[in-house]
């Protein structure tokens, strides 16, 4: 099992301006192929700082990916650094410059500059990875027995290079083995108790195999890893442990595949061949937008009302004036009145409604930021609960569109079996 280190370059990193979401593809598509990441370091935009993380990933692995600062601006400066690092001097690699040519004549429509044509620049050193979605080639090195892979930051380009370029070199030039992974996710208990229910079985797990704990707004996702060379094998002791992991959390398991809690949501209504719609207030659409962003959400989502205002709550949805005054925009009464007028209005099998105080200000000592109400339910029945969340803003509305979800799931999944 060889040692891989991804390194990432670029100042937007570190001040937060831009997320690093490429080391996280990296590392899910070597994984994948059967390797394992070691080590994800990001560094600004300095040379001093550069050259120290990659003497010191240079003695902890055996593969350094890097990606980023290879634009044709002066503050990118990998290029330069790597031509200095191994030794080389910067020559115009042809391959290259007729790749930048094509892209502006026949993608980009606009001439080419000097500056677009220093892309085609590459140290004498290094091995030229071709990119077809960008300017910028890949670069490999070699030093001390160890491969520096230099990738473009944008993430098509970097991932293009990877799937064509960098995965099959890696795969021709070591034996990765064979990586597999079981996920299931749990909803209501803490980690911690978690930990306690299932602890007899994660003593008893063979030790080729790992358990890892992952929580997350309330949820726990339980992945068991598995390396090895034999696949048979692997699957088999995989299936088995992962059966035996279902059976000890049974009461608390949403979903036994690596999914969010939507697409269990989804999968479940799918089978029932039921629909869902949203009345939200507090969380502004984000239920909706969970729903949405998943492909196939037509199948089971009808749509949404966001009633963020009493008037819109009145107006679409029918919740009566006396009721927001007596009893408040926040509460049992309200909220039940939205479902049944979201029911009337969207004629869908069923629904979600909440209305709560998600802060930073807005609360009082009867209802405090954080307190949330949600019914779910059909024509026929619905169920309501009060919620005390207690943290910002938008985890207050994350939290509540999860258990909004959860409580819906809960109700179809009664429902389904009274029929």
């Amino acid at each position: 099992m060889i040692d891989i280190s991804i390194v990432t370059i670029g100042d937007e990193l570190l001040i937060g301006q831009v997320i690093d979401t490429n080391s996280a593809w990296m590392a899910q598509a070597l994984n994948k192929a059967g390797f394992a990441v070691k080590r994800r370091v990001a560094v600004g935009d300095s040379w001093d700082d550069i050259w120290k993380v990659l003497d010191e990933e240079r003695a902890c692995s055996s593969v350094i990916l890097i990606t980023g600062g290879l634009g044709p601006t002066a503050d990118d400066i990998t290029k330069p650094l790597l031509c200095e690092y191994f030794g080389g001097k910067l020559v115009q690699d042809i391959a290259a410059l007729k790749n930048v040519e094509y892209l502006f004549a026949q993608i980009f429509n606009r001439p080419v500059t000097e500056r677009n044509v220093r892309q085609a620049d590459v140290p004498d050193v290094c091995t030229v990875l071709q990119n077809k979605g960008g300017t910028a080639p890949g670069m490999q090195f070699e030093k001390d027995g160890k491969i520096f892979i230099s990738l473009p930051g944008v993430p098509h380009e970097m991932q293009g290079l990877m799937q064509d370029e960098v995965i099959p070199l890696l795969q021709k030039r070591f034996s990765p083995g064979i990586i597999a992974h079981r996920t299931l996710l749990t909803f209501g208990i803490g980690e911690s108790m978690l930990a306690d229910l299932i602890e007899d079985f994660e003593n008893a797990l063979p030790k080729d195999i790992k358990l890892a704990y992952l929580p997350n707004h309330g949820m726990v996702r339980l992945r068991l890893t598995a390396r090895g060379t034999d696949e048979a094998y692997i699957q088999q002791s995989l299936d088995e442990n992962f059966t035996q992991l279902k059976t000890a959390v049974e009461a608390f398991l949403v979903t036994d595949k690596d999914e969010p809690m939507e697409a269990a949501v989804r999968s479940l209504l799918i089978a029932q061949q039921k629909t869902l719609s949203t009345a939200e207030s507090c969380t502004g659409g984000y239920i909706a937008h969970l729903l949405t962003a998943m492909p196939g959400a037509s199948a089971i989502f009808e749509g949404s009302i966001v009633s963020y205002s009493n008037q819109m709550k009145q107006n679409l949805l029918g919740v009566k004036a006396e009721t927001l005054e007596k009893e408040g925009a926040v509460s049992e009464a309200s909220v039940n009145e939205m479902l049944q007028g979201l029911l009337r209005a969207t004629n869908t099998n069923y629904g979600i409604a909440v209305s709560g105080i998600m802060g930073p200000d807005g609360g009082n000592a009867e209802k405090p930021v954080g307190t949330v109400w949600i019914a779910v339910g059909d024509k026929t029945n619905q169920v309501r609960k009060r919620f005390h969340f207690r943290f910002n803003r938008q985890r207050n509305i994350e939290l509540t569109a999860v258990n909004a979800l959860n409580m819906l799931r809960q109700f179809a999944l009664d429902a389904g079996k009274k029929n």
